[in-house]
């Protein structure tokens, strides 16, 4: 896989030089930081610069701040080697993501779906982000009227197709005019 056709999804985004061999603390982005200590090769991603490839010598999970990804790269070795790999995300080719069970979706996979009411014979919006107030997340759903929040919950998200990037709903009366913003 070259620079130019890597689609990848961010497990972590380096904070800061750690230690004095080169190491990095990362702000772990991802529902399984599990999977990151056996991770042996990653990419880091940037705002400028095409993304590179890059074997990880070691990671380890740390408690500290509220819980980080330490990882010594092999070829940085050095606090003036790691520094100018703060900010750049550590990602993997999307391929390699973790795999859901069924009915569990990625946010970034519901972002952008399309969401039908049930015998409407237009969309209601598309899905701008999903909120997670606690209880049962939220598709925010951007209309022509405004915002509407839509539970993601079974008895209302009556199917949800991402590769369609549709999602079908059957809303109780009045939740659209309760909960437009």
């Amino acid at each position: 896989m070259s620079p130019e056709t890597f689609t990848g999804v961010t497990l972590a985004r380096i904070l800061r030089p750690r230690g004095l061999r080169g190491e990095v603390a990362a702000e772990i982005l991802t529902d399984f930081p599990e999977r990151l200590p056996d991770l042996r090769e990653v990419w880091l991603v940037g705002e400028h610069g095409a993304p590179r490839r890059i074997e990880i010598q070691k990671c380890w999970l740390s408690p500290s701040r509220g819980g980080q990804a330490i990882f010594h790269f092999t070829g940085i070795n050095s606090i003036e080697a790691a520094e100018p790999l703060r900010g750049l995300e550590v990602q993997v080719p999307i391929e390699q993501r973790a795999k859901l069970e069924p009915g569990n979706y990625f946010v970034g996979d519901l972002i952008g779906c399309e969401v039908w009411e049930q015998g409407a014979p237009t969309a209601l919006g598309a899905v701008r982000e999903v909120e997670f107030p606690g209880g049962v997340p939220l598709l925010a759903v951007a209309t022509g009227d405004g915002e509407v929040l839509v539970p993601l919950a079974a008895e209302f998200c009556t199917r949800i197709d991402v590769e369609a990037k549709r999602i079908d709903v059957t809303l109780p009366e009045g939740l659209r005019d309760l909960n437009r913003s």
